[in-house]
């Protein structure tokens, strides 16, 4: 690696609880040049909360080529900069992979550097008390064309499966996972994981309308093979 460019730190942040940050976080964006934001108002209250007086710059889903070389050109003359999302693990179902991808592949050189921490779909595997040897991370299911043929196919997976969902598309999972899932599968529905209101529901396919999940917050639905 070239000493002369500057590090992207990729920066695990919390979920919800603020105690989940790591020491090694909180140094990193206290160090670098710049912190890469996903949304610079959800991130500047973090960093505020912390007294971390780093400048942001906004990168998120929608933000164009120039953006990118914006990012590269600051990498190359030295500037250290740290990516973080939202809430937990950058690159992770969010668009932080896709800059990771575009830096490399134009510049080998520039160190990629993981400072890890909280994922959210890795909290819930943990504590789902389903096989986790192997399992398979979909991500958001589409919200219109192919949302279908996302829930059919669970039925086909081999391994334990886990995939986020909205609170305003989560009852409509749950029917759609009712219509295409064995009654009797084992599912582990996780809301507001490490906030005030975390809810964690257990049970079966067939069961989830006993559940009474609320439609309030984010979800990480975990299903048993």
């Amino acid at each position: 690696m070239n000493d002369n460019f500057g590090k992207l730190y990729i920066v695990a942040t919390p979920i919800g609880n603020l105690g989940d940050f790591t020491f090694r976080a909180l140094e990193t964006l206290k160090s670098v040049d710049f912190v890469l934001c996903e949304d610079t108002r959800v991130t500047q209250k973090l960093l505020n909360h912390y007294s971390i007086e780093t400048k942001t710059i906004s990168y998120h889903q929608h933000s164009d080529d120039k953006k990118v070389l914006e990012i590269k050109k600051l990498l190359e003359e030295g500037k250290n900069l740290a990516l973080v999302s939202d809430a937990g693990t950058p690159g992770i179902s969010d668009p932080g992979n896709r800059l990771i991808f575009e830096i490399l592949s134009s510049n080998e050189q520039i160190s990629v550097v993981p400072i890890p921490g909280v994922s959210a779909v890795v909290t819930a595997l943990s504590i789902s008390g389903f096989p986790t040897d192997k399992f398979v991370f979909l991500g958001f299911p589409p919200q219109k064309k192919g949302r279908q043929a996302f829930f059919s196919n669970l039925k086909d997976l081999e391994y334990t499966t886990a995939f986020y969902e909205s609170n305003h598309r989560i009852l409509k999972a749950i029917i759609s996972m009712q219509e295409f899932l064995n009654p009797e599968t084992k599912i582990c529905l996780c809301r507001e994981l490490t906030k005030k209101f975390e809810t964690i529901y257990r049970g079966t396919v067939g069961g989830l309308g006993d559940m009474q999940v609320k439609d309030k917050g984010e979800f990480v639905i975990v299903i048993s093979k």
